[in-house]
């Protein structure tokens, strides 16, 4: 069985590097993409995901009010935030939301592979390089 996983950032390079990273990964299929947070609504209207990766600065609507929405409607939803805000007030923002997740632009691909790992199984994973939200 593979985990579905939508990716959600408005820079479609980004975006195409993720899939090329999720897929090279045994048990994730990326099962839709999506540039901003309206886009990403729409598609969570049609198709629940088992995790997504979220980024926070996106044009039409960003990610932090793109999460609040999703779980508010989904709160089973499972979402890591992938950005390149890694300050204490972004971090809270979505931890309070109540993101699962939360990694660097800048993080390693082993560091996606275990957040996805992470949250996938019930976990929380804040990835190297962010602040602690104390």
């Amino acid at each position: 069985m593979k985990y579905r996983v939508m990716l959600v950032d408005d820079h479609r390079l980004f975006r195409k590097g993720l899939r090329m990273l999720v897929e090279s990964l045994d048990c994730y299929e990326v099962m839709a993409e999506a540039a901003n947070g309206r886009e990403f609504l729409d598609l969570l209207d049609r198709e629940l995901p088992d995790v997504v990766t979220l980024d926070i600065a996106m044009p039409e609507m960003d990610g932090i009010e793109a999460a609040k929405l999703a779980i508010r409607k989904y709160p089973d939803l499972k979402i890591i935030t992938i950005s390149t805000f890694g300050d204490q007030d972004h971090l809270r923002q979505m931890i309070d939301i109540g993101v699962k997740g939360f990694l660097l632009k800048t993080a390693d691909p082993d560091e996606v592979d275990m957040a996805l790992e992470t949250v996938i199984h019930g976990g929380t994973c804040f990835g190297g390089g962010i602040q602690d939200p104390g």
